[in-house]
């Protein structure tokens, strides 16, 4: 809940028709100011406009507060103009804890950050070979598939339920190891593992079996490693209505038939 009497509130639009004009309506209405001078930052759009906000804004330190006029919107609020600065006060703040991939590519590290999963994916029809390391412990050898993804509790409801993992409650204090069309081993489902657990991936027979990671938007092709940990420095910030928050909405996915 954000206690300030008088709200500076910055708004943002994805590219669609919807968004921008709803963005121009907004600004107008509530004198919107440019990020740097927010209290907080209102984004207009579906869930990718939500998670690149977060992302861009991330070391800022503002909240997010997302409004719908995407196609998705798991991580936004309904649109609604009226009373925008008392929603924003009675809103629900959420912080969030990031995890960061460390993805080896011909020598070289590169690092990015993801709110929902980070993913490894096979770039061609072959399945990949994945070698899967917990804490420095060996937990499976050889995973035939065509991708496996560690999942935040808050990305549970996205590709991690896609792909048949556990819904996570947003409390819980693990994230979901879940693969991808895994042929073998046939019936390991996945895992939950401690949040603060660290994941390798070790890609078997690169060269021949190529397989890209990706940190919610960052993808890194024809990596040979990937390690993931908690990014303990990094905090995102969320704002949903007191009503629907994303604890509500993540237990009530599990409801839906």
């Amino acid at each position: 809940m954000i206690k300030k009497n008088k709200l500076n509130i910055c708004f943002l639009a994805s590219n669609s028709n919807d968004a921008k004009s709803a963005a121009k309506k907004l600004k107008k209405m509530y004198s919107g100011v440019s990020p740097l001078e927010a209290d907080v930052i209102v984004a207009l759009g579906g869930d990718g406009f939500a998670l690149s906000t977060l992302h861009k804004y991330m070391e800022k330190n503002i909240p997010i507060f997302g409004m719908n006029c995407g196609t998705v919107g798991f991580l936004m609020n309904n649109y609604n103009e009226s009373n925008l600065v008392e929603r924003l006060k009675k809103a629900k703040e959420v912080s969030l804890q990031p995890l960061k991939m460390l993805a080896t590519k011909n020598g070289k590290k590169r690092t990015a950050i993801a709110v929902n999963e980070i993913s490894l994916l096979r770039e061609t029809r072959q399945a990949a070979k994945i070698r899967i390391s917990v804490d420095g412990i060996e937990r499976i050898e050889e995973l035939i598939c065509d991708g496996v993804l560690l999942s935040t509790p808050a990305g549970s409801t996205a590709y991690n339920l896609s792909a048949h993992g556990p819904i996570i409650p947003l409390e819980s204090d693990v994230n979901a190891l879940t693969p991808i069309s895994a042929f073998r081993p046939r019936r390991w489902r996945g895992a939950l593992l401690p949040k603060k657990s660290k994941v390798r991936f070790d890609v078997i027979e690169s060269n021949k079996r190529p397989v890209s990671a990706v940190a919610d938007h960052t993808e890194i092709r024809d990596v040979t490693s990937v390690e993931i940990e908690l990014a303990k420095n990094k905090k995102i910030r969320i704002l949903f209505d007191a009503e629907h928050n994303l604890a509500e909405r993540i237990i009530n996915e599990q409801f839906i038939p």
